[in-house]
């Protein structure tokens, strides 16, 4: 005899009939906006109802935050729960192409020795720290970096974005000629209980294994103590978008130009080492010095083009790295911001 369905059964049916209904297709998560009507950089990315894990929604949305990267350059993602650099690495792990997040990175303090995340530059809080593409000096650099804000500071404190398509297409055509055929040369000088220590950047104390890493990745290198260590590498000025073949003023001018240090600070320094001693400097590829008026046009540019907004705590933006500079204005208070960088590029499979 068939067991006539009870009221249990029946409600059970129409629950599942209900959901099989459902296509999550039909329903946007997540909506897109701007900060403002006349400014496009960045896209905003905000929850339309609460509970979205960022996490889950980007591993399932990769494409999506792909061709908005490339449209945009930067995404804001705003009013997400994300409330601890765990999270914040979860996203950056799912948000990565390969899966997997860059941890071997020695100008920046890890937030825990053993996540992938890292503190912003440590650096006084009322200094900027000026425009720069993350590891533009270096034989390689993350393509995506995604920055976390754990705590607005007081006051001030943003992080300003240029878009390097802009900087490339408005500095004079024979700068960036000229840019383009001399390339660029990055020294720096690693001196004990000044900036970096050799052993941080390599993450070694081992010399020949510093050595070795230099011979690889056609780094120049010269001991002039066994507590200082000179590096100089060749590197571009100008690159085309692996993706989109859009040409990019691509570096670190501004952040390593001696020109762009507060005078104060330049000039302590000067009385301490000689212009070819210092622990950073930029120059021409033949080793020539960048004219100082040279780096006032791109500085002055720059500032023309950057988009500022203020920091809430748990926003999250992800840059292009190729595309977006990015720099750091002073600020009141106390401020965190953590680092994640994914998707590797290598400077000899984009720069023949």
């Amino acid at each position: 005899m068939e067991r006539k369905p009870s009221l249990k059964d029946s409600i059970r049916k129409n629950i599942r009939e209900k959901r099989e209904g459902i296509n999550l297709a039909d329903f946007n998560l997540t909506k897109a906006s701007h900060l403002s009507e006349q400014e496009p950089l960045p896209l905003v990315v905000q929850p339309t109802t609460s509970g979205v894990n960022l996490a889950s929604w980007a591993g399932n949305n990769r494409e999506y935050i792909q061709n908005e990267l490339a449209k945009y350059g930067a995404i804001l993602f705003r009013d997400f729960t994300i409330n601890s650099p765990a999270k914040f690495e979860e996203f950056a792990l799912a948000a990565s192409e390969t899966g997997e997040l860059f941890d071997e990175y020695g100008d920046l303090p890890r937030d825990d020795p053993g996540a992938k995340v890292y503190h912003s530059t440590p650096y006084p809080a009322d200094k900027s720290i000026l425009f720069h593409n993350e590891s533009s000096h270096t034989h390689r650099w993350p393509m995506k970096i995604m920055f976390y804000c754990v705590k607005a500071a007081e006051g001030r404190g943003a992080t300003p974005i240029i878009d390097c398509r802009k900087a490339y297409q408005e500095l004079d055509p024979a700068l960036i000629q000229r840019m383009t055929e001399k390339k660029l040369m990055y020294v720096r000088n690693f001196i004990d209980g000044l900036d970096v220590s050799w052993q941080q950047f390599f993450q070694t104390s081992d010399k020949q294994q510093v050595e070795e890493y230099c011979r690889k990745a056609d780094i120049d290198f010269e001991w002039k103590s066994n507590k200082h260590l000179t590096t100089r590498q060749l590197c571009p000025a100008v690159l085309p978008h692996p993706r989109t073949g859009e040409m990019l003023f691509f570096n670190q001018i501004q952040l390593h130009h001696f020109s762009c240090l507060d005078p104060d600070v330049r000039n302590s320094m000067l009385s301490i080492f000689r212009e070819e001693d210092l622990p950073r400097n930029v120059y021409y590829g033949d080793g020539s010095r960048i004219e100082d008026s040279v780096v006032a046009e791109i500085s002055e540019l720059y500032e023309r083009i950057a988009v500022r907004f203020q920091w809430q705590a748990g926003d999250v933006i992800m840059l292009d790295n190729m595309r977006i500079a990015h720099a750091r204005d002073p600020f009141d208070g106390t401020r965190k911001i953590l680092v994640a960088m994914a998707d590797i590029v290598y400077q000899k499979d984009v720069w023949k």
